[in-house]
């Protein structure tokens, strides 16, 4: 897997399935069962309840194990589920304004605005480093994004004035966001954390997590006018398809709609 580049969170998440599967099981890898594999995924599904997203891990995992190594036909058959069809929680400009006036540390609120201003992963954030940071251009660069693909995507007036406010206060050297041991970068963890804690100051009932500021700035550059192609090169997707989803969240259209209740002519209902 590593001659093959996968990521270390993919080489963990592999791992991690197939031997879950021989815990299950209770079994040694030769002597794994085609009823073995089916009873297990069955056990995700029904017992843990997983997400379709989580199982086709599983699945891929198995599979590369014991398809690609062992040779094993038996994983042929196993049918993937059909992708559950989640709408991303988009937070309002106001709710965004109010989390980043919350925030009082300059380094997280750094953090969150590159985040929401340049539409990054939170794994992208955390390994940013110096160099990355092209102020007179004003862009972003991400390297080896998901994919192994490199992007650039668009740094703010408003952020670029903070990350200089920061700047000053830190001299951060090797990363951007250096943890406590100034040669590791802080966790996805810790800015899930700082996003979170923002929330609660600014009192956000919303069920989301720090990629929500992703998704909303997605959806807001589409409510703004700003055209699809540009948006999927800005976040960094691979297929349009992805992209799309964000045209059912926004309000660009459904907004003009009128509700019938608006336009009774007696008001409310008796």
């Amino acid at each position: 897997m590593v001659r093959r580049k996968y990521s270390p969170k993919t080489i963990k998440a592999y791992i991690h399935y197939n031997e879950d599967l021989l815990k299950f099981t209770g079994k040694e890898p030769n002597s794994i069962t085609e009823g073995d594999i089916k009873d297990y995924l069955f056990h995700l599904v029904e017992e843990k309840k997983v997400a379709t997203s989580t199982l086709n891990s599983a699945i891929n995992a198995l599979k590369f194990y014991y398809e690609t190594l062992l040779k094993k036909k038996f994983l042929y058959e196993i049918k993937r589920p059909r992708k559950d069809k989640k709408l991303p929680v988009v937070l309002s400009r106001e709710e965004v304004a109010k989390i980043l006036s919350a925030v009082t540390n300059i380094k997280h609120k750094a953090i969150l605005m590159l985040v929401y201003s340049a539409g990054l992963r939170v794994s992208e954030v955390v390994k940013l480093k110096p160099e990355n940071i092209d102020s007179k251009r004003k862009l972003v660069f991400i390297k080896s994004a998901k994919g192994r693909k490199d992007r650039y995507t668009i740094l703010s007036d408003v952020a670029l004035k903070t990350l200089r406010q920061y700047w000053e206060k830190s001299k951060p050297k090797r990363w951007l966001f250096p943890s406590q041991d100034k040669e590791r970068h802080i966790t996805t963890r810790t800015a899930e954390k700082i996003f979170s804690n923002g929330c609660r100051k600014a009192n956000i009932i919303k069920n989301v997590t720090v990629h929500s500021l992703r998704h909303s700035f997605a959806t807001h550059l589409l409510e703004s006018g700003t055209d699809l192609r540009y948006i999927q090169e800005l976040l960094g997707h691979k297929s349009s398809k992805t992209t799309e989803i964000y045209t059912h969240v926004s309000k660009k259209s459904i907004g003009k709609i009128v509700s019938p209740l608006d336009n009774l002519e007696g008001g409310e209902g008796d």
